[in-house]
């Protein structure tokens, strides 16, 4: 919030110089507004709402909106996320955050009017998502997971105000389109209520069964356990008992487990990192960009040196590696790998040519955010079997070559504990 205010301030510098300019009274009352919001959402909401009302045709009022739709948001409060969303929405049509957001409070809202508006904005925000396109290439997978995801929310949003203006073939087909673009328990206990509520019950079960069995991580223990409910009393209703169930819920996992292993796999496609759950299966490219599946290293210690040319300390700690790698040759069991972490992949090569070091060097291509590097140097070292054994960020030249081939030793006397 204080970076929020700071920002605002610039802008409200801005508007001050603008042929309309707000009285010194009031620029003195926003910028008391401003210091007294500045501790939290609710009370930016409070400070700015006061200022408001003393000056209710403020010059800067589009600004004091915008804030304040941001700050309804972070406080979770719906009735003001409308209240300030939509004006700003009016103004900034693309706004992705408010638009979710907006639409979201519409429906919590309730009511044909406010379905429909909400309807308007999400069909907008579903216009904006599947104009996004994703490049192959490091992250893709990771981008389109959040494209896809977007999607079926927005998607699901639409099915919703379509339910409660009572357009259900609309809102079940949008429903199925949310489930298809990204399989998930939300959406398929959407598909199953709307069945429900118009008699297909049989195949209401189908779905909520989808629901329940659908390989989600996102879905909590307790609304898996409030869909078992729901099956069971829908197909006893139907049957007389839960007897067969236990059959339609294991289909019904084979079919949406198999879907969401295609998705994985068109993920793998765009970035193979994209799926990753441990270091040893990334893939990470080096500067000709041959890849290196890190699992091709399993049964060695593995040092990961993490590095970028911009990064000063980097160069002062590069002598050490090299006097670290003499203490290890190939036949010792370690394998050094030297992990470039510059978004400019064009600037490395040339860098390495000045300063004479080994080209030898691979881009993180995500690595470094899978092992929470933020700061560099960071020199990580991941056991026989793969698994991180230590990680030093930054380091002491006094102790840094010490201090590594005491661990890189210990490693590799340590019991192999592959499985």
């Amino acid at each position: 919030m204080r970076l929020l205010a700071v920002a605002l301030c610039a802008g409200f510098v801005v508007q001050a110089q603008s042929l309309l300019q707000p009285s010194p009274a009031e620029q003195q009352s926003l910028i008391e507004a401003l210091t007294q919001g500045n501790t939290s959402a609710l009370d930016m909401i409070r400070a700015m709402e006061a200022h408001l009302n003393r000056f209710p045709n403020s010059v800067q009022r589009p600004e004091i909106e915008q804030t304040l739709a941001k700050a309804a948001i972070d406080a979770r409060d719906t009735p003001r996320i409308v209240k300030y969303g939509e004006p700003v929405l009016k103004r900034l049509p693309d706004d992705i955050l408010l638009l979710d957001r907006v639409t979201a409070a519409l429906l919590q809202i309730g009511g044909t009017e406010a379905a429909e508006r909400a309807y308007g904005y999400a069909h907008k925000f579903q216009t904006i998502v599947e104009s996004l396109e994703t490049q192959p290439g490091p992250d893709a997978g990771r981008r389109q997971d959040e494209r896809d995801r977007a999607l079926g929310r927005t998607l699901l949003y639409e099915s919703r105000a379509r339910t409660i203006t009572g357009n259900v073939d609309e809102a079940l087909q949008l429903a199925e389109r949310s489930f298809a673009a990204y399989p998930n328990e939300e959406s398929a206990r959407e598909l199953a209520g709307i069945l429900w509520g118009a008699g297909r019950m049989d195949q209401a079960i189908v779905r909520m069964a989808e629901a329940f069995a659908v390989p989600d991580a996102r879905a909590a223990d307790q609304v898996r356990l409030d869909d078992r409910q729901v099956l069971g009393q829908w197909y006893a209703k139907q049957h007389g008992s839960e007897k067969g169930l236990g059959d339609v819920i294991l289909t019904a996992y084979d079919r949406t487990a198999a879907l969401v292993d295609a998705r994985r796999k068109k993920m793998q496609a765009l970035d193979p990192n994209s799926v990753a759950a441990s270091p040893m299966e990334f893939t990470v490219t080096s500067l000709d960009g041959k890849p290196l599946r890190l699992d091709s290293l399993r049964g060695k210690v593995v040092v990961l040196d993490f590095w970028a040319t911009w990064c000063v300390p980097c160069r002062v700690q590069r002598p050490l590696y090299d006097k670290l790698r003499e203490q290890f040759p190939e036949s010792s069991g370690v394998a050094f790998l030297s992990v470039n972490a510059d978004e400019d992949h064009s600037a490395v090569e040339p860098f390495l040519t000045e300063q004479k070091w080994d080209k030898t060097t691979y881009f993180e291509d995500g690595l470094g955010k899978f092992l929470n590097i933020e700061n560099i140097p960071a020199t990580i070292l991941l056991d026989k079997s793969g698994r991180l054994a230590s990680r030093m960020d930054g380091f002491d030249p006094d102790t840094f070559v010490g201090l590594m081939v005491s661990r890189i030793q210990t490693l590799i006397v340590a019991p192999d504990e592959r499985r």
